[in-house]
């Protein structure tokens, strides 16, 4: 795209997006002029395939000892892409568990509030209950004072057939209200038999997802842990190599789906809403990632989407699966930017697109909200929070 393109595309960034999009337009100067939006990525990943300690980067067959130096620049090279791969393996595991743990949090809150909801409705149905009874108990009593003698039977005794009359309508009434109340009473303690055995489940599933809750973040802290122990075995100089072939990897993926002519239909213009939570997604570059965090001083890659969204006046599931699952998808060369892109094969990633092939993403542990080319990463699809 060249400086003068980056400059363009700034302008054009500024234009859409207003004031709240200026920091997502200025990082698009740094993106474009690095060739991450396109343009120079094939320069650049030359480049970082030939750094000061790359093959046939510094250190060439000229020197003395060139042609060694250069086998065991390789061999390291090689060594940090596999340690690389089992890093990104680990995380890309932790983020499959984080959202596991994400569904069984929200689980676990939602029976939370299921079983206070039908301890109100038990507490409820048990005081109506009690209130039968007591009315039941009355109607027993008002039997017992008239000598255990039946309604009719004292009716049929009565010498004035006035009197005769208006007992026997109080009779039917009094019938009438014997049978509702003990109808009342058969349906109640069928109600209450019902409930008790719903929240019994409740505590059961619960349980189970607590469960689940609890293995998801062992498994979390696990991979987290075995992914900084491979990082911290590596001095300082190849945490540097580590970080340029990851960034080299991402800028050959991206200028790849350029290549494909992903950019050539995609629309520039955002909706209200979007602009708004792009406005909020952008402003929080920088924060660290961290698994489970939904803000405000930190985030995972779907909790970073959600308060986006939220920004924006919708509200969106919390999970990258959930979000693939149950958002509207459009097509690639359809989207616009707010729009959020899934990634991998078990939607275990997702970040917002910007505008011009970029996104904003809270990549994975030990990283910062970034932007960062969309096609860096394998796109599974793409989902549109608002119509």
């Amino acid at each position: 795209m060249g400086i003068q393109g980056a400059d363009k595309a700034v302008r054009g960034g500024r234009d859409m997006w207003g004031a709240a999009g200026r920091a997502a337009a200025g990082a698009a100067v740094v993106l474009c002029a690095t060739g991450l939006l396109g343009g120079l990525a094939p320069a650049a990943y030359a480049s970082a395939g030939a750094g000061a300690d790359g093959p046939g980067g510094g250190r060439t067959a000229s020197r003395p000892g060139g042609a060694a130096d250069g086998g065991q620049a390789a061999a390291a090279d090689r060594r940090l892409e596999e340690v690389h791969r089992k890093i990104e393996d680990l995380y890309r595991k932790a983020e499959q568990a984080t959202d596991a743990y994400n569904g069984a949090k929200e689980q676990v809150e939602v029976q939370q509030k299921e079983i206070v909801k039908l301890a109100r409705t038990i507490d409820g149905t048990q005081r109506k209950l009690a209130a039968l009874k007591r009315q039941a108990g009355a109607l027993a009593s008002a039997q017992y004072r008239g000598g255990g003698i039946p309604a009719e039977a004292r009716l049929m005794l009565d010498g004035d057939p006035e009197g005769f009359l208006d007992n026997a309508t109080l009779a039917r009434k009094g019938q009438h209200a014997a049978k509702s109340v003990i109808g009342q009473l058969t349906r109640l303690k069928a109600d209450l038999q019902d409930y008790a055995d719903a929240a019994t489940d409740r505590w059961e599933r619960l349980d189970a997802n607590r469960e689940k809750k609890e293995k998801a973040q062992r498994d979390i802290e696990k991979k987290i842990g075995e992914a900084k122990k491979l990082e911290s075995r590596l001095a300082a100089k190849e945490k540097a190599r580590l970080k340029k072939l990851e960034d080299a990897q991402a800028l050959a993926e991206q200028q790849k789906w350029l290549d494909s002519g992903a950019l050539a239909e995609i629309s520039n213009k955002a909706s209200a809403a979007g602009k708004k939570a792009l406005a909020f997604a952008t402003a929080q570059i920088g924060k660290d990632y961290v698994w489970g965090a939904v803000g405000p001083d930190t985030f995972d890659c779907s909790g970073l989407t959600l308060r986006a969204w939220q920004a924006g006046g919708t509200t969106i599931p919390r999970t990258s699966q959930e979000q693939w699952r149950q958002l509207p998808r459009v097509e690639v060369k359809d989207m616009r930017p707010g729009d959020l892109i899934i990634y991998f094969s078990d939607a275990s990633h997702v970040g917002m697109y910007l505008g011009d092939g970029a996104i904003v993403h809270a990549p994975r542990p030990g990283r910062q909200v970034t932007i960062a080319g969309a096609g860096s990463m394998p796109i599974l699809g793409v989902v549109r929070p608002d119509k």
